[in-house]
């Protein structure tokens, strides 16, 4: 991870960033400024681990973050990803007395972010009802985020994953590419690299998807939509 210079925090960019921000007092917008920091890291660099310091909060300018599981093996079962204008709240976890469990977060791309520091993020939750709130929220939506997660792998079947997974990628972008490989794809699923290799050519003799090196075109999408869901 590096840093820059404190000054260089854009304030405008918390204020679009944090819902909370109008019902701060000027002296704790000013604390919440200078207790953040820009910093940066590196592709494939850890970001937060359950041995590591409290990184903070951090709001995402560019780049993307993978939070996920690690078993004792070494296998990992991605949870979520956040990119550019997301808050990675559970970099912070150790402000949420709730939050126990073993979570790990990568950077996934070169990515540049806001880090608050866990420190001045909880003495605002102590003395702010609205940054609380804040910040149970995003708790609760990343835990539903986890839930989803938890039920595509526990109950069903790896077509229908691999269809959620195609379609709701795409929806991020609005194109028809998927610029991904077989085992990127497994990670993000929590899935292993045959079965998502099998199923895409299964697809790719259906009509559904063109393979190609290094990325996925997907040429039915309503097709690919109704096995999402199920049909």
């Amino acid at each position: 991870m590096s840093e820059v210079q404190p000054s260089a925090v854009n304030r405008n960019c918390l204020a679009c960033a944090f819902p909370f921000w109008g019902q701060l007092t000027p002296a704790e917008q000013e604390q919440l400024c200078r207790f953040t920091r820009p910093v940066k890291y590196r592709k494939g660099e850890r970001v937060h681990s359950p041995v590591e310091n409290c990184v903070g909060i951090l709001l995402l300018r560019s780049g993307q973050l993978r939070a996920y599981l690690l078993s004792e093996d070494g296998r990992d079962i991605t949870l979520y990803r956040l990119f550019q204008g997301e808050v990675c709240i559970l970099s912070a976890s150790c402000v949420m007395d709730s939050v126990n469990f073993d979570l790990y977060i990568d950077a996934e791309e070169d990515t540049e972010a806001y880090c608050i520091g866990a420190g001045v993020f909880r003495q605002l939750m102590q003395q702010n009802v609205y940054v609380r709130c804040y910040a149970y929220q995003m708790t609760a939506e990343r835990f539903s985020d986890t839930m989803w997660t938890m039920q595509q792998i526990l109950f069903m079947s790896a077509d229908r994953r691999l269809a959620i997974f195609l379609t709701d990628e795409l929806a991020k972008t609005g194109g028809a590419d998927l610029h991904m490989t077989h085992d990127q794809i497994a990670r993000y699923m929590g899935s292993a690299r045959e079965v998502v290799s099998r199923l895409l050519k299964y697809f790719a003799g259906e009509g559904l998807v063109r393979l190609y090196r290094g990325g996925v075109e997907v040429l039915d999408k309503e097709r690919l939509k109704q096995i999402a869901h199920g049909a």
